[in-house]
């Protein structure tokens, strides 16, 4: 088990990345209990004091202009979290709950929230114990917090809800209690400092930009593998070409299957072919897939950004002044997945392009399809199909949710992110990549087997050609595909393609 201390620094978002696949032994820094510490007092000093503050001693959004008595202080934070635990739909997997609950520990660490240090004490101990509350994925607008999927996760501290706990599922109060852990009871300000902030949302955004950090890679190699596969020229991808472009993304993916096409004597064989030009789709992935990879690292960039902030309201500030402000509000991470959506829908429709341009046959070399005695096979006819049909539901959820807005609590929100649904969708367009670049990946591989046997491809796709034998995935006849698609998508979500392949080449 690996360690995280959290303290008032920054990080990258890779140093959470750990925590979507496995537990990490989490820790507060001692100026991170200072900061959480301090901030409590300076809150219980302004409450002394009888001075109105927002969801402390008043009601929420349209609801902030009733006071709240002092002896009533605890019962509201207990039905805000009550009361807002409505998601629906199912639960957020639980890499994304364990990110969110270390999120929100970051934005506590900070000290402006005023919560109690138990309170933080306790969120680490259910981190340490894997005791991970079920979060609905759905009912958040992304603005105002996270507000119902965070309830759920407040609930789970208070002893109510389900979580899930050594492999079960179980409610709260039962794991808890299973842990030596007491459930918590809220006290000012705590149960809205628990359900204000953009964690859910930024979790997503960590895991989107984990997964899609693997398949810009992995397409530079499956659409390598198709220049070589379908007799296609390398001299476009020659670095000093590209360096004529001043983006970045395009000279390294340019480099990257220059490197992948070395010493393939496949490339080789057809030289004096009298091929002027190839299609699109394969001499221009630097343009195409450098431009995804210049979106990613702004993407990268703002979630950086978002994770290393507060995401509060209010704020307590030391010298005991109290001020609003929208820092709940996701609006910049919607934007930022919705660009990475738009990108990564980019790396499956030029793959999906790549995957066609075998189906009508190449020269006299590759048959229709792929298929050995065409007619009476069909080849690859239906993979096409199937990665089509991905692409196009891909161009769908590419539209982006930041664009649209819906007013809630009774117009108080009258403005909403929908930070929520842009991760979502952004994560479901990777998924439909990952089958994309597999079907890819399965369709060139076995033209190289099938047609080019004679011939050895490039070093490093080399290795990629004897894993595909390995894994049994390079066949002569019609027979069911979906089993090859599916090993082919684990070896991509795995890291195993790359790890290979890092044997041989270091991709950019």
């Amino acid at each position: 088990m690996g360690r995280l201390l959290i303290s008032t620094n920054s990080i990258n978002w890779k140093e959470l990345s750990p925590l979507l696949s496995s537990a990490c032994r989490i820790s507060l820094s001692s100026d991170a209990k200072s900061s959480i510490k301090t901030s409590n007092i300076v809150l219980n000093q302004i409450l002394r004091s009888n001075k109105k503050v927002y969801g402390v001693n008043t009601g929420f959004g349209k609801l902030s202009n009733v006071s709240i008595s002092s002896n009533d202080i605890k019962d509201l934070q207990l039905n805000l979290v009550r009361s807002h635990a409505c998601g629906v739909g199912k639960t957020l997997d639980l890499g994304v709950t364990r990110v969110s609950m270390v999120l929100k520990l970051m934005t506590w660490a900070k000290g402006y929230s005023g919560i109690r240090p138990v309170l933080a004490k306790l969120l680490v101990d259910m981190l340490n114990h894997d005791i991970l509350p079920l979060m609905p994925r759905q009912g958040s607008v992304g603005a105002s917090g996270d507000l119902a999927p965070l309830a759920h996760l407040a609930l789970a501290m208070i002893g109510e809800g389900q979580v899930h706990f050594q492999d079960r599922t179980m409610p709260s109060l039962l794991a808890l209690k299973e842990a030596n852990l007491e459930p918590i009871t809220l006290e000012a300000k705590e149960g809205l400092s628990l359900i204000n902030g953009t964690q859910v949302s930024t979790a997503l955004g960590i895991r989107s930009l984990f997964e899609s950090e693997k398949l810009l890679k992995t397409a530079d190699i499956s659409g390598a593998l198709s220049t070589e596969a379908s007799l296609s020229t390398n001299i476009v991808f020659n670095p000093i070409v590209h360096k004529l472009k001043k983006h970045p993304g395009q000279i390294k993916v340019a480099e990257n299957i220059y490197n992948l096409l070395k010493g393939s004597e496949i490339v080789k064989s057809h030289n004096d072919c009298g091929q002027v030009q190839d299609p699109y789709s394969i001499r221009c992935m630097p343009h195409v897939h450098g431009a995804s990879r210049d979106i990613f690292n702004n993407v990268e960039n703002i979630i950086n950004n978002e994770l290393n902030s507060i995401s509060d309201n209010p704020l307590v500030f030391q010298n005991g002044q109290i001020m609003n402000s929208g820092h709940f509000h996701a609006e910049h991470v919607a934007q930022a997945l919705d660009s990475l959506s738009i990108a990564m829908s980019e790396i499956g429709a030029i793959a999906e392009r790549r995957i066609n341009y075998f189906m009508k046959g190449i020269g006299d070399r590759i048959p229709m399809f792929g298929a050995v005695n065409p007619g009476l096979e069909s080849g690859f006819m239906l993979a096409q199909v199937t990665a089509a049909a991905l692409a196009s539901e891909n161009k769908t959820l590419a539209h982006p949710a930041s664009v649209d807005s819906i007013s809630t609590s009774a117009g108080q929100e009258d403005f909403v992110s929908m930070a929520p649904w842009s991760g979502r969708k952004c994560l479901r367009i990777i998924s439909h990549i990952r089958s994309i670049l597999a079907i890819e990946i399965l369709v060139s591989g076995n033209i190289n087997h099938r047609f080019h046997k004679k011939l050895s491809s490039a070093i490093g796709l080399n290795s990629i050609m004897k894993l595909l034998k390995r894994s049994k995935v390079l066949t002569s006849k019609d027979h069911p595909l979906h089993t090859d698609i599916e090993i082919i998508d684990h070896l991509i979500k795995s890291g195993t393609i790359l790890k290979i392949l890092s044997k041989h080449i270091n991709l950019n």
